[in-house]
C-alpha cells in the first residue's frame, strides 16, 4: 500500500477530536466500566442490572416492550436474559394473550438481588454525576433522551 491509499492524517486527527459518535462511545464504555466495577460484589454487570431494574414492575413486560426500552434487538436481549434465567432471577413464560410472544418477570431472588444492589447502584451514580456535574448531568440525559 501506497500512502495515496490512506485519508490524510489530520482528517484522521479531525475525526477523532470532533467525532461525536466516537466520543459517546468512549464515554459509554467507561462509564459502563465503572458501574461494572462498582456491581461485581452483587455478581452483575451494568447492563444485567438495567436489565433486572427494567423488570422491576407489577405486570410481566413482553421481551418486545423491553428490548425497546433498552434499545436493544429481540436477539440480542434473549442471550442477555439467558444467564439471568439460569442464575434463579428472571422468570420467562409465554404472553397470556399471544403463546407466541414471552413475558419477563423477577424471581424473589431477582427482586432480593435487585433491592441489596440498589444503594451500591445509587452510591456509584453519585459519583459519576459528581464527575459530570449535577446540571450538566441534567443536560447529558436530557440530549440523550432526545437522541433516542
Amino acid at each position: 500500500m501506497s500512502k495515496e491509499d490512506f485519508l490524510p492524517l489530520e482528517i484522521t486527527h479531525m475525526v477523532r477530536d470532533n467525532c461525536l459518535c466516537m466520543h459517546l462511545q468512549r464515554a459509554a464504555r467507561a462509564m459502563a466500566r465503572h458501574f461494572d466495577d462498582a456491581l461485581r460484589p452483587h455478581g452483575l454487570t451494568s447492563g444485567q442490572f438495567s436489565l433486572l431494574m427494567s423488570l422491576n414492575r407489577p405486570d410481566a413486560p413482553s421481551i418486545g416492550s423491553v428490548a425497546r426500552l433498552l434499545a436493544m434487538d429481540r436477539t440480542t436481549l434473549t442471550a442477555n436474559i439467558k444467564p439471568l434465567e439460569r442464575r434463579g432471577l428472571v422468570h420467562v413464560r409465554p404472553h397470556p394473550s399471544d403463546k407466541r410472544s414471552r413475558c419477563l418477570s423477577l424471581t424473589d431472588e431477582g427482586r432480593r438481588l435487585l433491592r441489596e444492589a440498589f444503594p451500591t447502584w445509587q452510591s456509584a451514580h453519585k459519583s459519576a454525576e459528581g464527575l459530570i456535574g449535577t446540571s450538566d448531568a441534567q443536560r447529558l440525559r436530557d440530549n440523550l433522551v432526545k437522541m433516542s
